[in-house]
């Protein structure tokens, strides 16, 4: 029995598959008829909270290595122009495990939610987790959830069997046990539904974690869909070595707290704990037949580094919506490629189906597209036309092929990625139809989202200068 959902064990399609070949040999049928469908890979998505572009070694991190991140780029691929679906984690988590827009869904229009709220993604959708459940995965979610609490919502009721982390936005590294909390209930460690009491700074409680699932999961000979969504380097600002400053704290969000020194001690441990995980499956035999994933929630603030962009966390500039993103699949993908195939956060649900062998439910269609044969090497990159937006400050963005139509506040930009990225050259004036024509299409894709309710929140860029 599953421990968390008391529902019988499921026969693993890897199991089946083997059973079947086995069978096939007995009977003496000719290998065309033994050779059944391929093995489905285990995907471990390692996604990290608020990190900036250039905060790792591989893209541009200046003073020091992450060498175990950078090992997942060098092995796989790196897929430079990738996107957020949102510049904050609420809306960005929600795109990313329906596939769709947020803004088609209530809990997605909140930016991002705060407290407890009575609000979040509704069971009845479908999500990357459940479909993959469907597929015969067994799934988990260790780290960050954000989407909603209380007996209404939760990782147990969307799709993951298992779920070891935390409900809302943030959670002390030290302070973590039930009689200790800093802001409450929500920041708690959890393991299934109940307050785990375990001690320890928390990068290294949710990559230990992370390892046993994987171990556990090649133990059962079962497919594994793990999503590690680590809380780091998010504030509070504080390293492993910096119990001292969680025990003063307040409340986690403090504004007079942390430098680039301990930012980077949040970085380096991290960048272990990945590590470790990579080390978990070799031990478990699995590379070859794994997807592994890193990337960010969104953009980063505060002590990260967002360069060659201009932006940050709660803005539709590059700086806040691109993200690192490194995908290794020694089975399927060639190491040390590299691929301009713009992409976004709602793509990797159909892609990763499509990994699995699985399709996203037709009654909910996905608005992210399936790019299985982009990232393996058997079709080429193709334009992408995205769209965003943004309460806070009045946020428009439009991606068609090279162009961006970028609204903040009243400041309307047009600009070409393909020579500015850092978007400073305003095409506006000097090319007032294709203008024109972008802002008609985000008007016209505005109109089938749903609109923002008035008392939403909307985490405001604290740059003014730029509005």
């Amino acid at each position: 029995m599953d421990r968390n959902t008391g529902s019988p064990e499921r026969i693993s399609r890897r199991e089946v598959i083997v059973a079947g070949a086995a069978a096939g040999l007995a009977a003496g049928l000719p290998p065309l008829v033994q050779a059944a469908a391929p093995a489905q890979p285990n995907i471990i998505w390692i996604m990290a909270d608020d990190l900036g572009f250039a905060d790792t070694g591989f893209t541009g991190l200046r003073d020091l290595r992450t060498p175990n991140i950078d090992r997942i780029a060098q092995q796989g691929l790196f897929l430079r122009q990738s996107y957020s679906n949102s510049a904050v984690c609420t809306s960005t988590r929600v795109g990313l495990i329906t596939g769709r827009y947020q803004y088609r869904l209530e809990v997605g229009l909140h930016e991002p939610l705060a407290g407890a709220e009575p609000i979040g993604l509704a069971p009845s959708h479908p999500t990357l987790p459940s479909m993959l459940r469907k597929a015969g995965y067994r799934t988990a979610l260790v780290g960050k959830w954000h989407m909603g609490e209380g007996e209404k919502f939760g990782p147990l009721l969307s799709g993951y069997d298992r779920f070891y982390g935390f409900m809302r936005g943030a959670a002390d590294y030290f302070r973590h046990q039930p009689e200790s909390l800093v802001d409450g209930v929500g920041s708690a460690l959890i393991e299934g539904d109940q307050p785990a009491k375990d001690i320890g700074y928390l990068t290294d409680l949710l990559g230990q974690r992370a390892e046993r699932e994987i171990a556990a999961a090649a133990k059962d000979r079962a497919p594994l869909f793990l999503s590690l969504h680590f809380n780091a380097p998010h504030w509070p600002w504080e390293g492993p070595e910096d119990k001292a400053v969680a025990e003063s704290l307040k409340a986690v969000m403090h504004y007079d707290g942390g430098n680039l020194a301990t930012y980077r001690k949040m970085l380096l441990s991290m960048d272990a704990a990945i590590g470790g995980v990579l080390k978990a499956i070799d031990r478990a035999g699995a590379t070859r037949d794994t997807i592994v994933v890193f990337t960010s929630d969104n953009g980063g603030e505060r002590f990260s580094d967002t360069w060659p962009f201009t932006g940050q966390k709660t803005e539709l500039l590059e700086g806040g919506i691109r993200v690192p993103f490194f995908i290794r699949w020694p089975a399927r993908i060639k190491a040390g490629s590299r691929s301009e195939q713009v992409n976004i956060s709602m793509d990797w649900v159909p892609t990763l189906l499509a990994a699995a062998g699985a399709a996203p439910d037709a009654a909910y269609p996905s608005d992210g597209e399936n790019l299985l044969d982009v990232i393996t090497g058997k079709s080429a990159s193709r334009p992408r036309r995205l769209f965003w937006r943004f309460k806070a400050a009045e946020q428009a963005a439009h991606r068609d092929g090279d162009w961006k139509y970028l609204k903040l506040g009243r400041r309307e930009s047009l600009f070409n990625l393909a020579e500015d990225e850092h978007e400073r050259a305003n095409y506006a004036t000097k090319e007032p139809a294709r203008m024109a024509a972008m802002k008609q299409a985000w008007a016209a894709w505005n109109a089938t989202m749903l609109p923002y309710p008035a008392n939403s929140i909307s985490a405001s860029p604290n740059t003014p200068d730029r509005y």
